[in-house]
């Protein structure tokens, strides 16, 4: 279950509509909170989405060798350049807002689960397996997950011997579509294209979407807390509490744990302000950090906790809902830890700003 938030447009209003109220209160744009907005929009949220566009570009070159020579080594190659795809995309969790959501991106790129009998479908009809026949297609028979089990087959088993023609033919027009996607994505957001962090970064200075800077960090704040509950309560409970791996998202590359953590690690990434050693250091820790500082502590600790209790789940996670179930409980009750910080002390906080 996700948790419910007052929508985008429900905030606008409130603040347009109540802020000569409470002029103390009510921010619409200030230096203080200018760099810490640039550094969010372009050293974490633009260079994630162009890790993620050069990854995918790297995903698909791979594959096309694959098609072009089928050997161990280039099986290998592939399904470590779709692991490598896979960071940024996880880390990006934490903002999905703007053109992945407005433009209906997100579903082509991270369907779940595989339609395996539509694709099964399709690949033993007659229609050319191209890019643009792909890109046609609804979004479980393309993006990420539909190439993970093309890639490792449903037990992870899968040898290069097991593949055929058609599914090399799948993979490469498969990845071309992924990879288009991903640098779509990162084009709308860029300055020199799209320009979508323009938004962002005028905020209270003539943005169509922003009308002060608060709204933007809401934003912020409200898809961290998003991406905690979703993890907590969804990736890691939903195959727990069922005791039903087909219910694992990942789980035919043995991927969950480090989709989870790289999820948390997106949480990170806007609450400190950096990303893979990109950035200033300002985030939403820095006003955090003034308003209350022990509540600081907890978030930045709480987050690391989340981190660490899913990377020491032993074993495969597939394995440990049945194995390790106490270590998965652990690393579920870390992240509703921190989720529940996020939504009951963060949010409230920035709301009154």
């Amino acid at each position: 279950m996700k948790t419910t938030y007052f929508p985008s447009f429900l905030i606008l209003f409130l603040i347009l509509t109540l802020g000569s109220c409470s002029k103390d209160s009510k921010i619409t744009t200030t230096e203080e909170y200018d760099e810490l907005i640039s550094n969010l929009s372009t050293n974490v949220i633009v260079a994630t989405y162009a890790d993620l566009a050069n990854e995918g570009s790297i995903l698909a070159a791979k594959l096309a060798e694959l098609e072009a020579n089928p050997t161990p080594e280039n099986l290998t190659a592939a399904r470590n350049a779709w692991i490598a795809a896979r960071s940024p995309w996880e880390q990006s969790e934490g903002f999905l807002f703007g053109p992945v959501d407005q433009a209906g991106i997100d579903p082509s790129i991270d369907s779940w689960p595989v339609n395996v009998t539509d694709l099964n479908n399709v690949l033993n009809g007659p229609n050319a397996l191209t890019p643009s026949f792909l890109a046609q297609q609804e979004g479980t028979l393309k993006g990420f997950h539909t190439i993970e089990f093309l890639l490792w087959g449903e037990f992870g088993t899968k040898e290069v011997n097991d593949f055929n023609a058609r599914e090399f033919e799948y993979l490469a027009a498969a990845s071309s579509t992924l990879a288009s996607d991903l640098d779509h994505l990162y084009q709308l957001w860029s300055p020199s294209s799209g320009n979508f962090i323009a938004e962002v970064l005028n905020a209270g200075k003539g943005s169509q979407l922003y009308v002060s800077q608060k709204s933007v960090l809401e934003e912020f704040s409200n898809a961290i807390a998003i991406i905690a509950d979703e993890v907590g309560n969804g990736k890691i409970n939903d195959p727990l509490s069922q005791q039903d791996i087909s219910l694992e998202e990942s789980r035919f590359s043995n991927n969950s744990k480090r989709d989870f953590s790289n999820n948390i690690r997106s949480i990170q990434n806007i609450y400190l302000g950096s990303y893979n050693g990109l950035g200033t250091n300002k985030g939403l820790s820095t006003i955090i950090a003034v308003q209350n500082p022990s509540l600081d502590e907890q978030i930045k600790n709480e987050i690391q906790l989340a981190i660490n209790a899913i990377e020491n789940i032993s074993g495969n996670f597939g394995a440990a809902i049945f194995s390790n179930v106490s270590q998965v409980e652990a690393a579920q009750s870390a992240v509703r830890d921190l989720q529940e910080t996020l939504e009951s002390e963060l949010i409230p906080l920035i709301s009154n700003l």
